[in-house]
């Protein structure tokens, strides 16, 4: 039936998986002062803004947020940028943020926009990953890895109760 929707993580499911990927962050960062979180808009950029929650909760690294935009359907036809102008990334550890991994593009541009500065590293994190790749680029931390088909669609819902759905 068109428009159904299946709910695949509800919100404590979805705080649960962003706390373990802030350890999981915080784990392979515990030597550094700081890092660098940039979330691609707009789902991205909202889940990066509440895994630097977590990060502060758990941890006392020192975590700038930012966000990146990029068209994902056209992203050669306008060039990425960081919402707020430019920002200092040399030998930083940077953490690429986005909500769905699917074919790759989204986060390979989004990352060939990033390594224009020599960062010291970078680390994707995704909280979908569907495994459906087109582009040489994996999530390094993933909350879920779901195997769907190509014509089934992943929405990641936030507000006051974040969602996850399968249509």
């Amino acid at each position: 039936m068109a428009g159904e929707r299946t709910l695949v993580l509800e919100h404590e499911r979805i705080q649960r998986k962003l706390r373990r990927i802030a350890i999981q962050v915080y784990e392979e960062n515990v030597n550094e002062p700081g890092l660098v979180l940039v979330g691609i808009a707009p789902r991205g950029a909202k889940l990066a803004a509440r895994l630097k929650a977590h990060l502060e909760e758990i941890s006392p690294l020192a975590v700038d947020l930012h966000e990146l935009v990029l068209d994902k359907d056209a992203p050669v036809k306008s060039m990425a940028h960081l919402a707020h102008g430019t920002v200092d990334l040399n030998g930083r550890v940077v953490v690429l943020v986005d909500d769905v991994l699917m074919s790759g593009r989204t986060l390979m541009y989004a990352a060939a926009h990033l390594i224009t500065s020599p960062l010291k590293r970078l680390t994707t994190v995704v909280l979908v990953d569907r495994r459906h790749r087109s582009f040489p680029i994996r999530a390094d931390i993933v909350g879920l890895t779901l195997t769907t088909t190509l014509q089934e669609h992943i929405s990641v819902v936030f507000g006051k109760k974040d969602a996850v759905y399968l249509s």
